[in-house]
């Protein structure tokens, strides 16, 4: 286990957006980091230049800073540090290990097929191993390009794994791969050995994808005589269908599930538990509490399964956690971009608005729930439920809106007991169930068959807004009649 100061690092590459499965290494990399009062950076690798679009870039740092993920340092752009990769192919290059391959495209191809004709894997023949040092410089003068491969050792690569213990490769199961292009741009496992090194990186965490590159890197470091990170590799992220989570799949951006009204903290929650176990039993940890508990020991290496459903659930339990003035907060913004209110008119009424959180608050599992089931309170010009105003809008209906209305109007206190009583007394006068009343009350004040408790929705829109959307209830019933 290496003795230095823990540093360790994401390191995306800008060729699509972040996704859960990059996020979660993220978040297991920055908990240690915190965990141990040590650092967490951030590195872009960008090197595939095909492939690299800078326009991925914003979405994500905003996908990160969204999940309060910070970075200690500035950002390393590998496509910014290649005389640093240069210099360490000269040193490569000077070592047993390396070797230049002037091999075409034809002829690789054509070992392929003998490899897919002989049915074996393909491993490049080492042609150009023997080639003698005259023979490279005549080439080399000539004008041709050599790619740099590197000579794979015999015998076997061992290393220690913080997650699925000590894990052993043969070496023979490996190709000499190459490590350098033809016009001279280092390839990624080179550009990631000399970057963790350069860097100071104590420990590499990453998902378990990387294992095979993992025995790669080590025969470099080796090769370059550097000194190893310690290696944790994760387990895979699955969608529902077992397939590891990928851009390439089209699975979401980090981003879309702030957009929906996941909060970061319950993403980073659930998160947490998706390869981790804390040694306490409970679900629900605020940020600090996963920093406290954060462990390398509770890795595990059993792959798990991204479930929205459950991560909604999460969700809803950090939303309950919340004041009714944070949850405002929140719901402001997404109510402004819906289009239902506006921001000046939220500022002249902050209480009303905290009074509709408070009420709505055990119905939202998104914060974005506020504006299809609160929207109402806000947007005077909804409709009505068709199923509900089918059942609910006739003309024994308008008459009792009408008659409550009327009662209402006239309440010189409009609170919970005196709504209350009011619809009671017009129940037993008529001498019909209360929900006779209620239902009917209800689709006219909010265009919906369900929501939070009627009295306190009442009293919280206020009398003048209640008798006004009753009477317009009592009219839209006759129209339609």
């Amino acid at each position: 286990m290496s003795e230095r100061p823990v540093k360790v690092r994401i390191a995306p590459s800008p060729t699509g957006y972040l996704h859960v499965g990059t996020a979660r290494a993220a978040l297991f990399n920055y908990l240690y980091a915190r965990h141990n009062d040590g650092k967490f950076v951030l590195r872009l690798e960008d090197t595939d230049v095909a492939r690299s679009k800078p326009e991925f870039i914003q979405p994500i740092l905003d996908a990160l800073k969204w999940l309060e993920l910070d970075w200690d340092e500035e950002i390393v752009f590998q496509s910014k540090r290649s005389e640093l990769y240069a210099e360490y192919l000269e040193r490569f290059l000077k070592t047993d290990r390396a070797y230049h391959c002037f091999c075409s495209r034809e002829e690789l191809e054509a070992e392929r097929k003998q490899a897919r004709a002989d049915k074996r894997s393909m491993k490049y023949s080492r042609k150009c191993l023997s080639l003698s040092k005259e023979e490279i410089q005549a080439k080399l003068d000539a004008g041709e390009k050599p790619v740099v491969r590197v000579k794979i050792p015999e015998g076997a690569t061992t290393y220690e794994d913080i997650v699925s213990g000590e894990l052993t490769r043969q070496n023979e199961e490996l190709e000499d791969f190459i490590v350098a292009r033809s016009d001279g741009s280092v390839t990624y496992n080179f550009a990631v050995v000399v970057d963790d090194y350069d860097m100071g990186i104590s420990h590499v965490i990453r998902g378990n994808d990387h294992i095979t590159n993992t025995f790669k890197q080590i025969i470099l470091y080796n090769a370059l005589e550097l000194e190893l990170p310690v290696f944790g590799h994760v387990p895979m992220i699955l969608r529902p269908d077992k397939k590891k989570v990928s851009k390439r799949l089209g699975d979401k951006d980090v981003g879309e599930y702030q957009n929906e009204g996941i909060l970061p903290e319950a993403m980073i929650n659930y998160l947490s538990l998706l390869g981790w176990s804390p040694k306490v039993d409970n679900e629900i940890y605020s940020r600090q509490e996963l920093i406290d508990l954060f462990d390398t020991s509770g890795l595990n290496n059993s792959n798990a399964v991204f479930d929205d459903e459950k991560l909604l659930a999460f969700n809803f339990s950090h939303i309950q956690k919340k004041s009714d003035h944070e949850l405002a907060v929140l719901a402001a913004p997404l109510l402004v971009d819906a289009g239902v209110t506006t921001k000046y008119w939220l500022e002249t009424r902050w209480e009303f608005l905290r009074q509709v959180v408070g009420l709505l608050r055990e119905r939202l599992h998104r914060m974005s729930d506020i504006v299809t089931l609160g929207g109402y309170f806000f947007d005077f010009d909804y409709t009505y439920d068709p199923k509900a105003e089918a059942k609910q809008f006739h003309a024994e209906g308008a008459q009792l809106l009408s008659d409550l209305a009327e009662r209402f109007e006239a309440l010189d206190q409009f609170t919970h007991d005196k709504v209350e009583a009011a619809l009671s007394e017009l129940a037993e006068e008529r001498d019909i169930k209360k929900g006779k009343i209620i239902h009917p009350t209800r689709l006219a004040v909010s265009g919906m068959s369900i929501g939070p408790g009627l009295y306190d929705l009442l009293v919280v829109l206020g009398q003048r807004t209640v008798v006004d959307r009753m009477k317009k209830a009592v009219e839209y019933i006759h129209q339609r009649s």
